[in-house]
């Protein structure tokens, strides 16, 4: 018997259905459509694309972050940023702060203050950043929005961290280990 590339290509579509059809444990009969699980349905959503998000009952913008590539010190690292309001207004400030400056700094090329204005229709903007790690740990760059209302100024803070490394900072203990007067563990401070 000659097999030809046809024959061949039969018998593996052929296979590959059989095999899809082992598969399933229940269908359901020719005519009837499977019920539905909604709790199933809501599970398989797409996670979302950001790292992290800060949203406060009541503040009036929302922060999600989003870390591109993998943080290397002394190499550039982009973050993305959405800044999502509930004001309704045209524009907000944008500030970013490095608390630890032997940590990390923030790109020559990366302004700490600037104006985002929103598109037409939506009520989020996006921004990226660029930092630059400057030892290895876990690192913090502060996101500040702000905008003037007629109620004054409302704004919204968040430390973004960055894990460059493996490792992180080693943990300074402080005093001598002792134990209290029910033979429990304590810290005993001194004053040097």
């Amino acid at each position: 018997m000659v097999m030809t590339m046809n024959n061949l290509r039969l018998i593996s579509l052929f296979a590959v259905f059989a095999l899809a059809g082992c598969s399933q444990e229940s269908a359901a009969p020719a005519g009837e459509v499977a019920a539905v699980d909604k709790t199933t349905v809501e599970k398989e959503k797409p996670m979302a694309p950001w790292d992290g998000e800060v949203a406060k009952v009541g503040a009036p913008f929302r922060i999600s972050y989003r870390i591109i590539g993998t943080p290397v010190v002394g190499a550039p690292l982009s973050i993305d940023l959405r800044v999502t309001s509930t004001l309704g207004q045209p524009s907000v400030d944008l500030s970013y702060r490095i608390p630890d400056a032997t940590a990390m700094t923030l790109h020559a090329a990366q302004p700490a203050n600037l104006v985002a204005e929103f598109a037409a229709n939506e009520d989020f903007v996006d921004q990226r950043i660029t930092i630059v790690p400057q030892r290895e740990g876990r690192l913090f760059v502060n996101v500040g929005v702000a905008m003037d209302t007629e109620t004054g100024r409302a704004s919204t803070t968040m430390a973004i961290p960055v894990q460059v490394g493996q490792g992180a900072r080693d943990m300074e203990e402080h005093g001598e280990l002792g134990t209290d007067e029910k033979g429990e563990s304590i810290r005993i401070l001194t004053p040097e």
